[in-house]
């Protein structure tokens, strides 16, 4: 079963109005509204993928109303043509979840919470593991220009005019090409030590 048939079927279970609610009467009609306009023509792609939540109108008037409605709530969705239709729709994830809330639907936002935090943690991790290939990289071609630069000094016979100083540096960077510079730097206090 799809997610947006999982939402669907919540909203449907739910009871038209609740005379023991704490909600004005105004607030319940909106929700109902709202509700309804979901279960009619409302979707929600499978948040794994995107989060994407839409709701359809033949009238543009109907589609104002409703996107009124839900701004008084806090929601800032928005509205565009689609083909012979108007459609309301919502592509970020925590107006999505406000947006499910707003309707009553607390399993599904749970559920979309939990996916939520599964996939921004997956892309923090990925994030991190692309900056770290990238900084290895760049050490890595840095380290290959440097020893390619020491060798040409060394073959041209120039190595010897440098600064001692310099030259402990660039003995260092050939007997460790893999070291990052703080790594050098390291090894360089240790032999002056």
């Amino acid at each position: 079963m799809s997610f947006s048939s999982q939402v669907r079927e919540e909203l449907l279970e739910l009871k038209m109005w609740d005379n023991n609610s704490s909600l004005e009467q105004d607030e319940q009609l909106a929700r109902l509204l709202i509700r309804e306009s979901f279960i009619e023509k409302g979707f929600i792609n499978d948040p794994n993928k995107e989060y994407h939540l839409e709701i359809l109108f033949k009238s543009k008037e109907k589609a104002n109303k409703l996107k009124e409605i839900i701004e008084n709530f806090g929601i800032d969705i928005k509205s565009t043509k689609k083909g012979m239709d108007y459609m309301l729709y919502l592509k970020d994830g925590e107006e999505i979840s406000s947006f499910l809330a707003l309707m009553g639907a607390g399993k599904a936002v749970l559920k979309f919470e939990e996916i939520r935090v599964i996939k921004d943690t997956r892309n923090n991790v990925n994030r991190l593991v692309n900056c770290e290939t990238a900084n290895l990289s760049k050490t890595i071609n840095a380290a290959v220009k440097q020893i390619k630069d020491i060798k040409k000094l060394k073959k041209s016979k120039k190595f010897e005019t440098l600064p001692d100083n310099l030259k402990e540096v660039a003995n260092l960077r050939l007997e460790n090409p893999d070291s990052t510079y703080e790594e050098l730097r390291k090894n360089a206090l240790k032999t002056n030590r």
